[in-house]
């Protein structure tokens, strides 16, 4: 069993937890650039206390400059998407659409980083994002204007620069980046775009208490959901790492169903048994 198989696990709750996080935050009108801005900072100071408490130095090779700027503003663009979705749609629903990436870093593992699809390997996949799907179909309650519609495709565009995201920091662990200097550059890349968006498209750039508590919060939740994820994809295969973190909709449900935010249903229950099985199955393979 893969050690990176446990730091799957650990990002997977942690993402779980910050999706929820992202959905009380959207709730109510408030700047998404701001909020992000405030991620990266968090975020980059955990980082850089992190890497100084542990003598980690940072590393200015092309390699790991390269990567961390591709990297850094596919994650950045993926969770403004993200938490702009958030704003019509239930937090199951967004949660595990955006966790549908998992199709496309499987298709991209297998044709840019040849990663070998075994029996059990894709048999864990598919029962994963069959879980993914009726969880679709569970929460689905958009309604039939064109707003909600294009708030389900922003999620949409969400995922797939989030699936990108994944195998581009995996490149470049392959190409012998710094995974420490890559968060790092990450973390910036939040700052600068949450920045960007917040005075250049929202038009509003102002720090309340709110705010920053939710920045916070949601900025340590980042700093453990990226760091187990770049450990795991340091001693496992993206195939692997990356569908079982991506279960994290069905932490994100449960909190939910705590909180009274939703509904448990057949359809709901089904989809987290189909998620766990999946994960027991890709632990194995």
């Amino acid at each position: 069993m893969s050690q990176g198989v446990y730091f799957a696990l650990l990002s997977m709750i942690f993402a779980g937890v910050y999706d929820v996080v992202c959905k009380k935050y959207s709730a109510r009108e408030r700047s998404r650039g701001m909020y992000v801005l405030g991620i990266g900072v968090t975020w980059a100071g955990m980082q850089l206390l992190w890497m100084r408490m542990n003598d980690v130095p940072f590393h200015t090779e092309t390699a790991t400059i390269s990567y961390s700027l591709i990297a850094g503003v596919l994650l950045t663009l993926s969770n403004l998407l993200l938490i702009e979705g958030l704003t019509h749609i239930n937090v199951s629903l967004g949660s595990t659409v955006y966790r549908l990436n998992t199709i496309g870093v499987i298709i991209l593992s297998y044709l840019v980083l040849h990663e070998s699809v075994g029996q059990m390997k894709l048999t864990g996949i598919i029962i994963g994002i069959i879980a993914v799907l009726l969880m679709y179909g569970a929460g689905k309650t958009l309604n039939t204007h064109e707003k909600s519609r294009i708030f389900f495709w922003i999620v949409v565009c969400a995922s797939l620069c989030r699936a990108l995201y994944g195998i581009v920091s995996k490149a470049g662990l392959s190409a012998q980046a710094d995974a420490q200097s890559m968060l790092l550059i990450v973390a910036l890349c939040w700052v600068v775009g949450g920045a960007l968006y917040a005075k250049c498209i929202e038009k509003r750039f102002m720090v309340t208490r709110k705010k920053a508590a939710y920045s916070a919060l949601s900025g340590f939740l980042v700093f453990c959901i990226v760091n187990f994820l770049i450990q795991g994809l340091k001693t496992a295969e993206a195939s692997i790492v990356i569908p079982i973190a991506n279960m994290s909709f069905v932490v994100a449900l449960c909190i939910s169903l705590v909180l009274k935010m939703e509904t448990l249903t057949v359809r709901k229950s089904l989809a987290a048994c189909m998620a766990a099985f999946s994960i027991l199955l890709l632990f194995n393979a």
